[in-house]
């Protein structure tokens, strides 16, 4: 009897297996699709590439360009965001990364229509880095600072934006590696500062030139008690290391108005300048004509 009933629930669980084995099989198929689109947009060079301005909040003056690299919408990768999480868990990703370091820094100089920017030689051009590419066996030392000398950019004018979306493990081996940029004239910027612990500890460890504080962080601050606390501890932590602070995120007047009665150096958002595809200047002279009070140094 005992016999029978093994035999039963074995032939039972039969077309469970079945199933797992199916949905097994269709995760798979995914994966390689995304694989694959992955592959088509760096092959191909399918990527766009936009321009967000950075602003000093008191005066108002663009400091330099975020460079955005999105790639088209499909239905592997809906948002930006999924495309570059997918690819960062790849093999992919040292690739991918060369090729939008490579685009980030020759569009910049191809697309440049404004001649206040052009021949402004002290405006900062921010790159995004994943931070998984630094310790790859396959980088060579130098390609980047020679891309740069063929356009006629200066390293010191490139700050590497690291994010807080990949977890930095060796922080000893990491610190290591980013001197090698550093000793090359680089700046450094830890991004999503204030999203986590990892971003907090990151710059710690990291000392970066810049601190980027999260869009969590600054929507809807002006009325928030906590996050206006988080906001003093990092500002005051920046002003004891020397490193500059950027709001990412600015969409509102009552955010920007918080932000520079705070004292926070610098800010990126909506409200003073959307990407675009040309880097050209912000602007927070609408917020001046609406009666907003701005402390123009």
């Amino acid at each position: 009897m005992n016999k029978r009933l093994q035999i039963h629930r074995q032939l039972s669980a039969i077309p469970y297996y079945f199933q797992h084995l199916n949905e097994r099989m269709k995760n798979e198929m995914q994966e390689l699709k995304k694989l694959g689109a992955v592959l088509d947009i760096v092959n191909k060079g399918l990527m766009d590439t936009y321009f967000q301005p950075i602003l000093q909040l008191q005066s108002g003056q663009t400091i330099g360009h975020e460079v955005l690299n999105r790639p088209p919408t499909s239905p592997q990768f809906p948002t930006t965001e999924l495309f570059y999480e997918f690819a960062g868990e790849t093999e992919l990703m040292f690739r991918l990364e060369k090729n939008c370091r490579r685009m980030s820094l020759t569009r910049y100089v191809e697309r440049l229509t404004n001649p206040t920017i052009e021949n402004d030689n002290t405006k900062l051009i921010f790159i995004n880095m994943h931070p998984g590419i630094l310790n790859d066996s396959r980088h060579k030392s130098g390609e980047t600072v020679e891309l740069m000398k063929g356009l006629g950019l200066s390293p010191s004018r490139v700050v590497f934006e690291l994010t807080e979306r990949q977890a930095v493990q060796d922080y000893a081996s990491f610190e290591k590696a980013l001197s090698h940029y550093r000793d090359q004239g680089f700046r450094i910027a830890v991004d999503d500062a204030g999203s986590g612990y990892n971003s907090l500890k990151t710059i710690v460890y990291l000392k970066p030139e810049f601190i980027k504080l999260d869009k969590s962080l600054i929507r809807g601050i002006n009325n928030n008690s906590e996050q206006q606390e988080l906001l003093e501890l990092i500002r005051e932590y920046a002003h004891r290391s020397s490193t500059r602070v950027i709001a990412e995120g600015i969409e509102t007047k009552e955010e920007l108005y918080f932000l520079q009665k705070s004292g926070i150096d610098y800010g990126q958002g909506y409200a003073l300048g959307r990407p675009v595809s040309q880097p050209t200047d912000g602007s927070i002279k609408e917020y001046v004509d609406q009666g907003l009070p701005i402390n123009v140094r």
